[in-house]
């Protein structure tokens, strides 16, 4: 899946990318002056943001290890991000190695590492889409040709929500989602993450202003705006809930303990 059909637009380093802010803040190295410059002026604006950026990657490994050990056997990850390690396959075939992953994103820099993303177990699949989460009819397409849709799929979109608007004439999140989750058999996931001004709002306001500036649109949503993705699914317990506390393992109690992290997450099965 990144032969022909995966074409990369040359790489933009005169704006940041939320995949390379998020990856300077996660340490690696797959960034631009232009994406650190910003990461650190949100920083400095939310002294959570790099706390945040932890939580959210070990709320994906704790989720996708909860519904591999559920049985969940194919995922899709949309807006993947730059590889860092363990990425999501390599949880879910370390439970499972017949888990069959795809991963989509529309980063160029994504689509250079997905090479690295390939390297998944022998007994499954692992295969990578460059696609835009904006359009689902692509990103279903290809991904069909290694999941079947006729079998529980988890879904997920982590951190990647608050960088999609409400308005019906823009991205329409909410019909956005609608139509991936009704792509999906009965017994799949849906897996989310998403910022909020519930628990920091004035750093977190001031963080927004900063992406909007730099030409990054940013919607944190309160939890009743949260919650409201996962209307017509089964939550998952603990609910939605401030992403440190879904599911913790002692690493992410000590982070509790550190202070706040405004970033809810959730995880809801179809009925």
């Amino acid at each position: 899946m990144t032969g022909s059909d995966a074409t990369a637009a040359p790489i933009d380093t005169s704006r940041p990318h939320p995949a390379r802010v998020y990856d300077w803040w996660l340490g690696g190295k797959d960034n631009y002056p232009v994406d650190e410059e910003l990461a650190r002026k949100i920083l400095a604006a939310d002294d959570t943001a790099v706390r945040g950026a932890r939580a959210n990657r070990r709320f994906m490994h704790r989720a996708v290890r909860t519904l591999a050990e559920a049985g969940i056997r194919q995922f899709l990850d949309i807006g993947t991000g730059i590889p860092t390690e363990p990425n999501l396959h390599q949880v879910a075939q370390a439970v499972a190695p017949e888990a069959r992953v795809v991963y989509a994103d529309n980063d160029p820099i994504v689509l250079r590492h997905a090479e690295a993303l390939l390297h998944g177990s022998a007994q499954g699949s692992t295969e990578y889409v460059h696609a835009d989460v904006r359009d689902p009819d692509r990103i279903l397409r290809l991904a069909g040709e290694s999941l079947d849709f006729g079998r529980p799929v988890a879904l997920s979109l982590v951190a990647l929500t608050h960088y999609l608007g409400d308005a019906a004439d823009g991205d329409d999140v909410h019909g956005l989602l609608g139509r991936y989750v009704d792509a999906l058999a009965p017994g799949s996931y849906l897996v989310l993450s998403q910022v909020t001004p519930d628990l920091n709002p004035e750093a977190v306001g001031r963080a927004a202003g900063l992406f909007a500036r730099s030409g990054t649109p940013f919607y944190p949503r309160s939890l009743t705006e949260f919650s409201r993705f996962f209307d017509g699914l089964e939550l998952l317990g603990p609910g939605t809930i401030p992403v440190t506390g879904w599911r913790p393992d002692p690493e992410d109690v000590a982070t509790q303990a550190e202070g706040i992290v405004p970033v809810y997450a959730g995880v809801a099965r179809k009925a």
